[in-house]
């Protein structure tokens, strides 16, 4: 119907008199359009969370009803539900018949320690995620023990030196088996064992290991610690054992990491499930020095896990002179650069090399 301007519109109002109902169907029908798209919108919106030093985290947007929480293993933001869950340590292989291994560069702690022979062994240790291809799985020794104890982790290993075999009993553990393990076809014996998330994950929940307490390593939250140190350190350099067990690390700026390599050469790689290679690349670096000596009459070594000693600690390019301290097996690892105070550091991977004291760590 037309409306004429400046003309009579009683047409016009009885039209709409006549229709007033449909007028009112159709007014109220774009109110409730409206009210739905505004609840869907803040229903499915991101939802910005906060630090626990109280700081906006806008970096850290998270789909709703996944509640933000803080892994006490890397200080990383991690979905709550996952805080605090069962963890597992697993015992890695480091002869070169066992590189590139897979599944290190995915742990939130890595403790690494000479086994036998000069060669070293890792110890990676698991929370918040788990990759679906880790190994080769070796043995245990009593060190790696006692530095797992405090996480509460379960211990997966494939046998192990006899001191560690009687007492890992006492705790959460699972040897080799055709469970929780397998052997792959493109290695042989002893380097090719291995298992994943979904296997670790179910003996966990068939044992009822829910949980795993502890309060780990302070941390960053919003990624980099405070400086506390001037001293600069984009080359690192550790005498193990061997050429072929030191290590060498290059700080990367980019990514604020440090590159790992073997100083025998060539770049420490790890291996996903679908063969890609990526080089480990820790957050933290930290070299611990300790008393190490080799056991009358046997091929195997004793490392002490207690008391105190020099650390060298290298994160954000920069070094930090500091000490280790562990006042018992129980007890968690903490690291001082003064008084009683506890260094921070990064959130992120950090990888632990224990460090013969007669030995060398060097950086520039």
């Amino acid at each position: 119907m037309k409306i004429k301007r400046g003309g009579d519109n009683r047409g016009a109002k009885a039209w709409l008199s006549k229709h007033a109902f449909l007028v009112g169907v159709l007014a109220c029908s774009i109110v409730i359009v409206a009210s739905l798209i505004t609840c869907l919108c803040v229903l499915f919106a991101p939802r910005v969370t906060v630090s626990t030093d109280g700081e906006w985290r806008p970096d850290k947007i998270e789909p709703d009803k996944i509640t933000i929480g803080w892994s006490h293993l890397t200080g990383r933001a991690v979905p709550e539900t996952t805080v605090g869950q069962a963890a597992t340590c697993i015992m890695i292989e480091n002869s070169p018949n066992a590189r590139p291994q897979s599944g290190l560069r995915d742990a939130g702690i890595v403790y690494e320690a000479v086994a036998e022979g000069g060669i070293t062994r890792f110890m990676a240790i698991y929370q918040d995620s788990m990759p679906d291809y880790i190994g080769p799985v070796r043995s245990l020794r009593m060190y790696y023990l006692e530095w797992a104890v405090p996480y509460n982790c379960t211990i997966a290993h494939a046998g192990g030196a006899g001191d560690a075999l009687a007492a890992v009993n006492r705790y959460r553990h699972v040897s080799e088996n055709r469970t929780e393990f397998w052997r792959v076809s493109d290695r042989y014996a002893p380097h090719n064992l291995y298992t994943n998330a979904d296997r670790m994950n179910n003996y966990n929940k068939n044992k009822g290991y829910t949980a795993s307490s502890f309060n780990g390593f302070p941390r960053a939250v919003d990624g980099n610690a405070p400086t506390r140190t001037t001293a600069r350190a984009s080359r690192i350099n550790m005498t193990v054992s061997s050429a072929l067990w030191n290590v060498r690390y290059d700080y990367s700026p980019e990514t604020n990491t440090y590159l790992r390599s073997h100083a025998s050469g060539g770049a420490h790689m790890d291996k996903a499930i679908d063969g890609s290679l990526t080089q480990n690349a820790p957050d933290v670096v930290i070299a611990i020095m300790v008393t190490d000596a080799l056991r009358p009459f046997s091929p195997y070594r004793n490392v002490v896990t207690t008391g105190t000693g020099t650390a060298h600690i290298f994160q954000n390019g920069e070094y930090i002179k500091a000490s280790w301290r562990r006042d018992a097996v129980e007890s968690e690892l903490k690291f001082y650069a003064s008084g009683d105070k506890e260094v921070v550091l990064n959130s992120g991977q950090t990888w632990i090399t224990a460090v013969p004291a007669s030995n060398a760590v060097t950086w520039e």
